[in-house]
């Protein structure tokens, strides 16, 4: 497995150190042995996959901005594609498609043997799978220029803070920072500290706290029904935040110790007035991705209106794919697919969501994350069957919450006080968003306070986190896709 906070705590300052002592001309080389061993602590026989996925591109960049021949230049971004997409589908779907395959075969009547592989999915493939993509893309298109040293590309595919679970980074965004000489700046550190005790007081306090009574719930849900459900599906929807904005942040933070920025990929999500909205503040890195490279080149919404809306509804069914190879996330990417097509058609039809009163706004955003809950019930379902049987059941009020309250919070695995404590915690972060988004507040203004107040916070944060903490869940979510 990767390493738990601890040992991430006492890699971090090492890698610093040897990063800051060694001459610019080979921080390279920190960073490239760090990042290695940083995957290798996983599992060391998927390093192989990355050095493959990286001399593939290396190579394929290189030719497509060399070659003045057109087909040598498409030749080379279709292998590139090829091996990237080939290895996507080998370790995360063909065992999915495989037993579709063999469960049609026997409907039609023909006894077709197993075709299941035992490999495990490595850990944050299809980051740094779409991360190298990109950049052939990129190379192709023109967009950016071919990374001529081997090292500082391997870097980019690479990188630790964010190799597992992004943010997914762009070429033209990260390469150029790996090359600059970086300087001790005390900011940095100020800034890149208190984003991983915020990433870490939201995984370890927030989400892992939620995630217990979460998995008990999901994991049975013949066993609950009515305000269980619907509690648990709630906790989901603030567990699945934490849990990867934390991550976000962490990677972030750590970015930003060794002077380099990484994009943002959460923006308040839970705030948004329309499902389109959502989509611009959540998972930043990979909703435009699959706009730039997936959306847009299918026409975008410069096409016929009913072929838009194709390209609308086929880019999140595909993003729903890409998180997993089961039927419950394709359903997830549909269901959001479906409702941005009908928003979008309203608008068309001069029903626009957004220009009802100010007032409206707060139902707005309640009705969205409803929504989204919603979707997220096939997400966390282990099944098409399971999710279904949760929606039913989630009717069933027979018991209402109010005749036997305790009871009902004892069941999803917490004693009342620590059911509260989670609710608590939620209102906590729903009112400091909204303070942030409402004065757009940011880490910069917490480092322009005066010293004594500065230390209290970073002082309180410490004391929750190690306090409240849950630390027998080491693994983020997004690290299984």
């Amino acid at each position: 497995m990767l390493f738990n906070s601890l040992e991430y705590l006492i890699f971090l300052p090492v890698v610093l150190i040897l990063f800051f002592i060694t001459t610019h001309r080979f921080r390279w080389v920190i960073l490239l042995v760090a990042s290695y061993y940083f995957y290798m602590s996983w599992n060391p026989t998927y390093l192989g996959l990355i050095l493959f996925s990286t001399l593939i591109d290396y190579i394929a960049g290189r030719k497509i901005a060399s070659s003045q021949k057109a087909f040598t230049r498409k030749a080379f971004l279709v292998l590139s594609l090829t091996v990237n997409l080939g290895l996507l589908f080998f370790y995360k779907y063909f065992n999915f498609v495989s037993s579709e395959v063999i469960k049609v075969s026997h409907l039609l009547g023909y006894n077709t043997g197993s075709y299941i592989h035992q490999f495990i999915l490595p850990v944050g493939i299809s980051f740094y799978t779409f991360q190298t993509m990109s950049y052939t893309i990129d190379v192709y298109n023109g967009k950016t220029k071919p990374e001529k040293h081997l090292g500082v590309f391997a870097v980019f595919v690479s990188f630790f803070p964010q190799l597992v679970a992004g943010p997914i980074e762009r070429a033209g965004h990260l390469i150029h920072q790996l090359r600059e000489n970086k300087v001790i700046y005390f900011r940095n550190f100020q800034f890149g500290l208190i984003r991983i005790l915020w990433g870490l007081l939201k995984k370890v306090v927030i989400a892992d706290r939620l995630a217990i009574m979460v998995n008990t719930v999901y994991n049975s849900p013949d066993n609950f029904a009515g305000w269980q459900l619907i509690f648990a599906t709630i906790f989901f929807a603030f567990q699945i935040y934490c849990d990867f904005s934390g991550y976000s942040d962490i990677a972030i933070g750590t970015a930003r110790l060794f002077g380099v920025r990484l994009m943002e990929n959460f923006r308040t999500p839970y705030l948004s007035h329309s499902i389109g909205e959502f989509w611009h503040r959540w998972h930043i890195s990979l909703s435009t991705w699959f706009r730039d490279y997936l959306y847009i080149p299918l026409g975008g919404s410069r096409v016929v209106k009913w072929r838009w809306y194709y390209n609308l509804f086929i880019t999140f069914v595909i993003s729903g794919f890409w998180h997993g190879a089961n039927w419950t996330f394709l359903m997830w990417g549909a269901i959001h697919g479906g409702i941005l097509v009908g928003e979008n058609m309203l608008k068309q039809n001069k029903l626009n969501l957004q220009h009802f009163p100010t007032f409206f706004k707060p139902v707005k955003v309640f009705w969205i994350f409803c929504l989204a809950c919603f979707a997220w019930i096939f997400f966390r379902a282990n099944s098409i069957t399971d999710a279904f049987t949760i929606i039913k059941n989630m009717t069933n009020f027979s018991q209402p919450l109010a005749d036997n309250l305790r009871g009902q919070i004892l069941y999803l695995g917490q004693p009342l006080w620590r059911f509260a404590g989670s609710i608590f915690l939620i209102v906590s972060l729903i009112s400091l968003e909204v303070l942030i988004n409402k004065k757009k507040i940011s880490e910069i203004h917490l480092i322009k306070q005066k010293t004594f107040i500065r230390w209290s916070i970073y002082c309180l944060l410490v004391t929750i986190i190690l306090m409240f903490g849950v630390f027998e869940l080491d693994e983020f979510i997004y690290f299984q896709f």
